[in-house]
């Protein structure tokens, strides 16, 4: 018999890899999710809502890569299936994640917890932070205040989070 939650059970599947040229198509379904409410408020064809995710796909990871040109791009593989991506940049003194998706169907099952804590055990034993961007209206906020993250700086809607090793301590609600 299984003792595991759910959660446990899809974290423990967990695994990643590199991303390669044959995640195209994946990763643009990936980001397409994080678009889906806001292309249903516009009034254009289908067509023109997938050009139009297409062109910010193509541009965020363009940003990215000029960005952070030494992070690292990773599936996300939740029983060696595609569930998500993890873009992550170690710098002098902090991991930034750049980015960080699960597709919708795989979320609130700890894949995304489980890809987080690795990062903070990462920092931890390189005595770094972890930061992250979060938008003020993201959903995740509530996950990465579970782990202890605070906010440290806000851009207009976009929330700099960040998590070190003594954090516990001094946790901030993100409302």
């Amino acid at each position: 018999m299984n003792t595991q939650s759910p959660d446990q059970t899809s974290a423990a599947q967990t695994t990643f890899r590199p991303v390669g040229p044959d995640d195209d198509t994946f990763l643009l379904e990936l980001y397409a999710t994080t678009r889906a409410d806001e292309m249903t408020m516009v009034p254009w064809t289908d067509e023109q809502r997938e050009a139009f995710v297409r062109m910010q796909f193509a541009g965020q990871q363009q940003h990215y890569q000029e960005t952070y040109p030494s992070a690292t791009h990773e599936i996300i593989l939740s029983n060696n299936q595609p569930v998500g991506r993890l873009y992550v940049a170690r710098l002098d003194e902090e991991i930034r994640i750049v980015d960080i998706t699960v597709m919708p169907v795989e979320r609130n099952r700890g894949v995304g917890t489980f890809s987080i804590k690795g990062l903070m055990d990462e920092a931890e034993n390189a005595r770094k932070v972890v930061r992250i961007y979060v938008e003020n209206y993201n959903p995740s906020l509530n996950l990465f205040e579970r782990l202890n993250f605070k906010a440290v700086q806000q851009q207009g809607f976009h929330i700099l989070l960040e998590w070190s090793p003594n954090a516990g301590a001094n946790q901030v609600k993100l409302s």
